[in-house]
């Protein structure tokens, strides 16, 4: 069996993210979406929110399954027997930093390959970071995020707002 991983922290799952595991979702006969729950960052949804999301945006993609993961991609890999990371790139800037860590890892793990897919034009500005941006400021966030995530973002501000009053 073909299976990849799709990694990133997903917070929030954009139409992006949605391009990429549509698309590489046709070349494997599994893709895992792996969520990673990084202690570094301070996401605003929870790894468990995030999964969840996500599982509802891909329900219809019979072969992608979403788990969450802490630690090295490479060690989440082999646990899986998963021999090909999917990487997403936007920019030049994408790819230098997706080529070091690919180099990274395939020195940790030779029997790993990363595959990169461009992102589809109509979504080479997107990244998780302006969505919450623009929700933030209260924009229209539909032509960035599946339809079912948009309410969950509004919310999760308004409650991180009443935090911090």
């Amino acid at each position: 069996m073909k299976r990849a991983i799709y990694p990133g922290s997903f917070d929030p799952v954009t139409l992006g993210h949605l391009d990429i595991i549509k698309r590489s979702a046709k070349i494997v006969d599994e893709l895992v979406v792996g969520v990673l729950n990084n202690n570094l960052k301070t996401p605003l949804f929870s790894v468990e929110n995030r999964v969840k999301m996500l599982n509802e945006v891909v329900k219809d993609i019979p072969n992608v399954k979403v788990m969450a993961f802490e630690g090295l991609l490479v060690d989440f890999a082999k646990k899986l027997d998963a021999k090909i990371i999917v990487r997403g790139l936007r920019a030049v800037t994408d790819f230098e930093y997706e080529l070091q860590m690919s180099q990274t890892n395939m020195v940790l793990d030779n029997e790993i390959d990363t595959i990169f897919f461009t992102t589809s034009l109509e979504y080479a500005y997107l990244s998780s970071s302006t969505v919450k941006e623009a929700a933030y400021y209260g924009a229209d966030i539909s032509r960035f995020v599946p339809e079912s995530v948009i309410p969950q973002v509004f919310e999760k501000l308004k409650e991180k707002e009443k935090k911090n009053e």
